[in-house]
């Protein structure tokens, strides 16, 4: 690994913090379990219960619910059961991209060009390296 270089395992890890970081704490933790394989794809409620079994049967459906609402899990009506089967929806990955996007969009909605031109100001500002990221970022 060169120093310009990041270890791709410590960018996942820091990508999977910040993903984490942008959910309330039960959500984190459960999202926590699934985007590291702590419980089996697909997944239900009994499931994720089997691996946090202090928390109530309703908290955790309800907190599912919440994240395929949320767009961070998808839910598959089981065959032949009540219940529902999830997946995670994209990586840690994608959902800081797709965050970052509705983010970056509200700043602008909010603020107008004073927004485009912060943004501007802060693109003239990089660095030589963080430019060559962008590009990268950019082509990939």
């Amino acid at each position: 690994m060169t120093a310009d270089r990041p270890d791709p395992q410590a960018q996942a890890q820091a990508s999977l913090e910040r993903a984490l970081g942008l959910l309330g704490r039960l959500e984190a933790r459960i999202m926590r379990a699934v985007w590291t394989g702590q419980v089996p794809e697909p997944f239900a409620v009994r499931d994720v219960r089997a691996h946090m079994p202090e928390l109530a049967y309703t908290t955790v459906m309800t907190t599912l619910r919440r994240l395929a609402d949320k767009g961070l899990l998808m839910a598959d009506a089981a065959v032949g059961k009540r219940a529902y089967d999830y997946r995670p929806a994209g990586s840690p990955e994608a959902f800081l991209a797709a965050a970052s996007h509705r983010e970056a969009q509200d700043v602008i909605d909010r603020y107008g060009d004073a927004a485009l031109a912060a943004f501007a100001a802060r693109l003239d500002a990089l660095t030589p390296e963080q430019r060559q990221r962008l590009e990268e970022l950019e082509g990939g």
